[in-house]
This record gives C-alpha cells, sequence and structure tokens, in this order.
C-alpha cells in the first residue's frame, strides 16, 4: 500500500476506531493491536512524500464509547508516530446494527477536538459537522 500509495499521490486511511482494546472488541469484534502496529509501520514512512500526506487517520464519535479520554489516548498516540498526520474526528449517527445510539453531540465532539490539541497533534479537524446534535 505505501509502494502504491507513493507512485500514486494517494493517502492511506485508517479509521482508528478506539484505544482501549475493551471498546474495540466491542465496535468491531477483534482487537486493534494489529491496526495500531500496522498505522505505525506506516508512518515510519511519511518522510518519503512529506507534501501530500502519505498517512490520515480518523475516529468516528461513537457515545458511550469513544470519548475525550479515547479520544486523547489515540491522539497521543497518532502524535508519537508523527504529530502532524492529519485527524479527523467524525459525528457518529445511528444506522445499520447500531441504531439504538445517540448522534454525537457538538459538545462531545468540541470536547474530543480540544482532548487531540491537548495532545499535541497540529492537523485534526471535525468532519461531517451536519451530523452533530
Amino acid at each position: 500500500m505505501i509502494d502504491i500509495s507513493l507512485k500514486s499521490g494517494g493517502c492511506i486511511k485508517f479509521d482508528l476506531k478506539a484505544w482501549t482494546e475493551k471498546f474495540h472488541l466491542a465496535l468491531c469484534g477483534v482487537s486493534n493491536k494489529r491496526t495500531l502496529d500496522n498505522f505505525k509501520m506506516i508512518a515510519q514512512n511519511i518522510h518519503k512524500r512529506p507534501e501530500v500526506p502519505l498517512l490520515v487517520a480518523s475516529t468516528l464519535l461513537v457515545p458511550g464509547y469513544i470519548d475525550r479520554n479515547e479520544i486523547y489516548q489515540i491522539a497521543s498516540f497518532v502524535y508519537s508516530c508523527n504529530p502532524d498526520i492529519p485527524y479527523s474526528l467524525l459525528g457518529f449517527y445511528p444506522h445499520f446494527l447500531m441504531t439504538d445510539l445517540p448522534k454525537t453531540t457538538r459538545l462531545q465532539a468540541e470536547g474530543c477536538l480540544q482532548a487531540a490539541r491537548e495532545a499535541g497533534l497540529t492537523q485534526v479537524r471535525i468532519g461531517n459537522v451536519h451530523l452533530l446534535s
């Protein structure tokens, strides 16, 4: 994927679902260890193309699971890989198999944005703002 992205100018996007393994298991049914290891490995190649991000990350702000503390932990991990990796926080909208949860609130999203910045990330934003309640 690194070679293809470097040749094509594309980005490798990771959806970092959760930092706490029990939350990752609850949301995805699998451990997050391989995802984090792969993210770290790809981050070591960022210097090969600095003008367009080789690696970007996002996290879906699932109410009841992904809070300010989870985001701080994820953002600290991303920071340890490279503080300039673009990171998007995405509002959750109930659908498919998770219709019993509420939408992400603006207050939750803004608190998570602040936590990511406190962890040191320089390129963090809230995406799909239109879904926030």
